[in-house]
């Protein structure tokens, strides 16, 4: 009788243990995460992809596969950093920006 319980015991344990592998991550856990590869970023571009980060992070495992910012994304977030530069000075930051 005593070994049916401790194995009845373990087996709920073990049940639980893998219930906690399928939840979601936590809001803090996700931050953490996307705070660390956001390390690199500034401005409009950190926001950018911090946003997207947090909205991807929701599932375990979504932080090893989120992809990195589109074309189309990091124009729009250099062209938003870009607003007060004009002529030759806004040409070299948006090639340098783009380039990140």
């Amino acid at each position: 009788m005593s070994k049916l319980l401790t194995v009845l015991a373990l087996g709920l344990f073990a049940c639980g243990g893998a219930y906690a592998a399928d939840k979601p991550m936590s809001q803090q856990d996700k931050m953490k995460a996307c705070n660390k590869a956001a390390a690199d970023k500034k401005g409009d571009e950190r926001k950018t992809f911090m946003s997207e980060c947090l909205k991807k992070g929701s599932e375990p495992g979504a932080m090893a596969s989120a992809k990195p910012m589109s074309q189309q994304d990091k124009m729009k977030a250099c062209n938003k950093e870009a607003a007060d530069k004009k002529g030759d000075e806004r040409k070299k930051f948006m090639s340098d920006c783009l380039k990140k």
